[in-house]
């Protein structure tokens, strides 16, 4: 993009009108994209089209929202990596394709017929012997993977409702430089409301920052990333 000044055209990475809220993606140009940064194969498209094959909630990831959870793990070198909230399988996917041959994604799904689709789209993607499908809440889970850490990043997609719980996890088991990513972020344009989600949401943005640099990744419902320092 480019702005007209009185001494010419200057690129610029955001105008005013960008900065107060407005996007310049539409459908298809997100579709495009996907389509050329992000493409599927057959075992990502299968585990990105499980929901509505199975009756899962339709709330997965998008596909160039997963590849950049890849790229992030890849950017850090991301060896041991947990995931809250497995739904189908298709970011844990993602996740897993981006850490080495010794890497190892312990992945936590509350619901058992969830759990195991994503079983079975690990297993299509031939990666059920580098993900462990861990079956519970995710806050009675996470004590017993804590043996495991400390870990390379923390992903958590799951109850908004305990996001702050899933931060301060995150807080004491990452390593120094470790990724803190936490999806839905902006809580589908309720996050300055008064309920207690929203609270628990912004406290969870609160803490945080007291813990990592972060910054908020305007997603279209926003990716919280934090490095630990």
């Amino acid at each position: 993009m480019h702005l007209q000044t009185p001494r010419g055209m200057w690129p610029v990475m955001a105008d005013a009108d960008s900065r107060s809220g407005q996007t310049y993606f539409t459908g298809p140009i997100l579709d495009w994209c996907d389509r050329t940064h992000a493409p599927h194969d057959e075992a990502l498209q299968h585990a990105f089209d499980a929901p509505a094959r199975a009756g899962l909630p339709p709330i997965q990831v998008a596909p160039s929202e997963g590849k950049l959870l890849g790229v992030l793990l890849r950017l850090v070198g991301a060896r041991r990596v947990v995931e809250v909230g497995t739904l189908a399988g298709y970011s844990a996917i993602h996740l897993a394709r981006a850490l080495p041959a010794d890497g190892k994604l312990w992945t936590i799904e509350s619901d058992p017929r969830h759990a195991a689709v994503a079983k079975d789209n690990l297993a299509r993607a031939g990666l059920d012997d580098q993900v462990e499908v861990c079956l519970g809440r995710g806050a009675d889970v996470l004590p017993s993977l804590e043996r495991h850490g400390p870990f390379c990043a923390v992903f958590i997609d799951a109850d908004k409702e305990s996001y702050d719980v899933y931060g301060r996890w995150a807080a004491k088991h990452l390593r120094q430089g470790g990724l803190l990513l936490g999806d839905n972020s902006f809580l589908f344009a309720s996050l300055l409301d008064e309920s207690p989600r929203a609270q628990v949401m912004r406290r969870f943005h609160e803490e945080a920052r007291q813990h990592f640099d972060t910054v908020n990744i305007p997603t279209p419902d926003g990716l919280l990333v934090g490095v630990r320092r």
